[in-house]
């Protein structure tokens, strides 16, 4: 299994999220985003652009490293890992 952590700002909008510990199978960032969205429909898009691409201020981490693949989240999770998304907040 895979965990998955979230910024609270998410859990703002998907507050389901926020009472459970997220744990999905292993497998593609982009499987991992679809396995979330069956616990808070929605959130694929909320994070995603009409493309399926990560939104330009959304970054995901595995473990210690930012997601590569930002088009087609191919990045592999392995088994153990954590996933980590942010939603960067901006404006002024």
């Amino acid at each position: 299994m895979v965990r998955v952590e979230l910024t609270p700002h998410l859990y703002r909008f998907f507050p389901v999220l926020e009472t459970l510990q997220i744990e999905v199978p292993a497998g593609s960032v982009a499987e991992v985003v679809r396995a979330i969205d069956k616990f808070a429909p929605g959130f694929s898009d909320y994070i995603l652009d009409e493309r399926g691409a990560l939104r330009r201020h959304v970054l995901v981490s595995i473990n210690d490293s930012i997601l590569i693949d930002r088009k087609t989240l191919s990045d592999q999770v392995a088994d153990g890992g954590t996933v980590y998304i942010f939603q960067a907040l901006t404006g002024g």
